[in-house]
């Protein structure tokens, strides 16, 4: 199954022979839980490092680093990496609300944080690690990982009405952009507020409207990178933003700059 291209990424035009980036779809079993296989690797060896910045997502991720397999709970500001010399990482993206069963709690209890990989799931992470130190292709790290969740799936409860409901909300957030708050989701779905914020904070680990929110930005960001995006007013209000100045605003905060601030980077060389 075909991917989206990436979103997030700040900086996607450094030169593939310093920085690459794979991803690869799950089978069709793990396709609740799982949304991709991910791998970065990076060999800068100029007198200057390279920054790579990405922007968050409502996902958790198993990261395996230098030898060592960490939980990623969502995290809520940008992140970036300084990249020099040599190196690689292997992750799982899990789908929004598929990890809540592997971690036997609410995922909010992970939320800005890294913790240790739970027990049930500590021996597949131990195969990856090694997996990963023997410096395999990402072919048979992604067909490893498939191998050893597809063992795991009878730990997870077979009938949990909540996460399908959960991820249809999240694919509408995404498809849909007229979905801009959190008052939308309640119409659309019956749903009181309270309850959409429990559902949320359970399964995905933030809330409702910092979804919403995350995604419109990540929406405006893509605009930006194809230069689809002169009439910043117009692109606020079909963000959902109630003006200009509020949607600057909100750019700001997450990137660290204005939007005009960071289209002027994207021309740099």
């Amino acid at each position: 199954m075909s991917l989206p291209p990436p979103r997030g990424v700040l900086r996607p035009q450094i030169p593939e022979a310093q920085f690459q980036h794979q991803r690869h779809a799950p089978c069709a079993e793990l396709n609740n839980w799982i949304e991709h296989f991910w791998f970065v690797a990076w060999d800068v060896q100029d007198a200057e490092a390279t920054e790579q910045t990405t922007l968050p997502h409502p996902n958790v991720h198993l990261v395996i680093e230098q030898g060592e397999a960490r939980i990623w709970g969502v995290q809520t500001d940008r992140f970036t990496r300084r990249l020099h010399g040599k190196q690689s990482v292997f992750g799982i993206k899990f789908r929004a609300g598929g990890f809540y069963h592997w971690l036997g709690q609410p995922v909010a209890s992970i939320h800005n944080q890294q913790c240790a990989v739970p027990a049930n799931i500590a021996s597949a992470a131990e195969k990856l690690t090694a997996a990963v130190s023997d410096k395999q292709p990402f072919s048979a790290l992604c067909l490893l990982a498939e191998q050893m969740f597809l063992s795991l799936l009878p730990q997870i409860p077979n009938a949990d009405p909540a996460l399908p409901l959960l991820q249809q909300i999240m694919q509408d957030i995404v498809a849909q952009p007229e979905l801009n708050s959190v008052e939308d989701l309640q119409k659309r779905y019956g749903i009181h507020k309270r309850q959409l914020q429990r559902l949320f904070q359970q399964y995905v680990g933030v809330s409702p409207k910092w979804v919403i929110q995350r995604y419109r930005l990540h929406e405006a960001i893509a605009r930006i990178q194809s230069g689809d995006s002169k009439d910043w007013a117009a692109l606020a209000l079909e963000l959902g933003y109630f003006d200009q100045a509020h949607f600057v605003r909100a750019f700001r905060v997450l990137t660290g700059m204005t939007p005009v601030a960071y289209q002027q980077t994207l021309l740099q060389k």
